[in-house]
């Protein structure tokens, strides 16, 4: 099986029905199944193989799908970049993963070239007429390449910039399942139109907007860049029916007119990162718009847990494993621990990544016993539901005391002048670590008043000594704050 098998299969059923839209443009399922076809006779053409590497470096656009579905066709591996990286970044991935070609974006085209020298890949750049030209010159291939559910499908690079880039291998199975898993649980079917806010070269916008999409044969349309605004008018333009997105956007959307819209949605999903509670509620009592939380990683294909609808939904936790995936909270010794007791998550499944591109030590690190060590810490309460406490990593250790940034974030996010905070531990000479907040605002406070708020709601050991209010918050792709760039009110660059 290929998880290209998916679209041939929707283009026979549905044909001439849109299956992508950008800017009012649409896409047909048939049309869709054509182009990639002659994406996978060219990259034949220019010697790519199977298991050949095929970086595509694009935006949110439908030339993403063409050529995702087209090197998939001819049974390449395909690595999905960020179109905003720069040379060196670009030269790591690409010389890691030993990239034949590297697609990419027409204005990213001078960081691609220097990326890409030395390196043996070649480049392909898409103007979006000129690439339709190029393809009609391409003799289409007819066949989807013969591919076992065990042979890697995509390569994502964990994110950051700094050590030796990690790729998660993604095998056919592991993203053909979960996007089925995916359109079931949330029922999706041949009337919805997905929002496609989520950046596509990111696992969570591959599985839960594009391939459950085209799984479920509806229509997605396509947003290059996340616009609270824009998202707006776009979900009053096209109909659209679900909406996927991390705490980020939620946040952003909150504060724009017009919100109430996101009420008319069937689904509002919510990833990549615990959603406060504060934002949940907010929703909840002044639009009557109702979100669920799931969870996973890109290790995890991406979805591991949801909640569902009604009784299988519970405010403030990221539901439970979904089918077919097991998950536990453990100890440092590996056993598994009572409700409410926090350790590790933990993850098995026909979900889990096969390993890490050629780093045996690493993947064994990893998964072990079969079971994939996420490093997020959580619990788990009476009925099986899991709530995220935070990264492993994040915990700060402030004179002995545990204190999980997350539960300090929350009661920040409380406070009606917070729209960000993010709450690190900074060194301490006498106590190891210290806490302290770096907030966004929605409207003018002054740092005392957001510490005393703090205190006055946790134990004296967890509420931040250090505050300090910024415009906004440095952000990864998918909107997940990136604490590691932040300048935390108590230290030095």
């Amino acid at each position: 099986m290929n998880l290209a098998d998916r679209l041939p299969a929707a283009a026979g059923r549905l044909g001439g029905r849109t299956v992508l839209t950008l800017d009012g443009a649409g896409l047909s399922y048939h049309a869709l199944e054509a182009l990639s076809a002659r994406v996978a006779g060219l990259l034949r053409g220019r010697g790519v193989g199977p298991g050949d590497r095929v970086a595509v470096m694009l935006p949110n656009v439908p030339e993403f799908a063409v050529v995702y579905y087209g090197a998939l066709r001819a049974g390449a591996v395909v690595v999905p970049l960020d179109p905003l990286l720069k040379r060196r970044e670009i030269a790591a991935y690409v010389g890691d993963c030993g990239a034949r070609l590297l697609v990419a974006w027409h204005a990213c085209a001078e960081a691609a070239e220097a990326g890409t020298a030395g390196t043996g890949a070649d480049c392909l750049f898409v103007v979006p007429e000129e690439f339709r030209r190029l393809l009609r010159g391409a003799v289409p291939v007819g066949e989807v390449a013969a591919t076992s559910p065990d042979d890697i499908a995509v390569l994502l690079y964990t994110a950051g910039t700094t050590g030796r880039p990690k790729g998660i291998e993604l095998t056919h199975g592991n993203l053909a399942g979960n996007a089925a898993t995916v359109a079931r649980m949330h029922a999706l079917g041949v009337d919805d139109v997905v929002l496609g806010a989520l950046p596509l070269y990111h696992a969570f916008g591959q599985t839960c907007a594009l391939n459950a999409t085209v799984h479920a044969g509806g229509r997605l349309t396509l947003m290059p860049r996340f616009d609270p605004g824009r998202a707006l008018e776009l979900i009053r333009r096209d109909g659209v029916t679900v909406f996927q997105g991390v705490p980020a956007m939620y946040i952003a959307l909150l504060d724009q007119p017009g919100a109430s819209d996101m009420s008319l949605l069937r689904v509002c999903v919510s990833g990549g990162a615990a959603l406060p509670p504060a934002v949940l509620r907010a929703y909840e009592t002044r639009f009557g718009c109702r979100i669920v939380e799931g969870y996973g990683l890109s290790e995890t294909s991406a979805v591991a847990a949801a909640n569902r609808g009604g009784h299988r939904r519970r405010p403030g936790s990221v539901g439970r494993p979904v089918p077919g995936v097991e998950m536990r909270v453990v100890g440092d010794d590996g056993r598994e621990l009572s409700p409410g007791e926090i350790g590790e998550i933990v993850v098995r499944g026909p979900n889990v990544m096969k390993g890490y591109w050629r780093d045996p030590a690493a993947t064994a690190e990893a998964i072990r016993d079969g079971w994939f060590h996420t490093g997020d810490l959580g619990r788990t309460d009476g009925d099986g539901f899991f709530f995220l406490v935070g990264r492993r990593r994040d915990v700060i250790i402030r004179g002995g005391r545990t204190v999980y940034p997350g539960e300090v974030e929350e009661v920040l996010h409380e406070h009606p002048a917070v729209r960000q905070a993010a709450v690190v531990g900074v060194p301490h000479p006498e106590l190891g670590e210290e806490v302290a907040a770096v907030v966004a605002l929605r409207a003018p406070v002054e740092p005392e008043e957001l510490r005393e708020f703090v205190r006055e709601r946790v134990a004296a050991y967890k509420y931040p000594r250090h505050v300090s209010c910024v415009d906004e918050l440095p952000t990864g792709p998918t909107g997940k704050i990136l604490k590691r760039a932040l300048t935390p009110p108590g230290t030095a660059r």
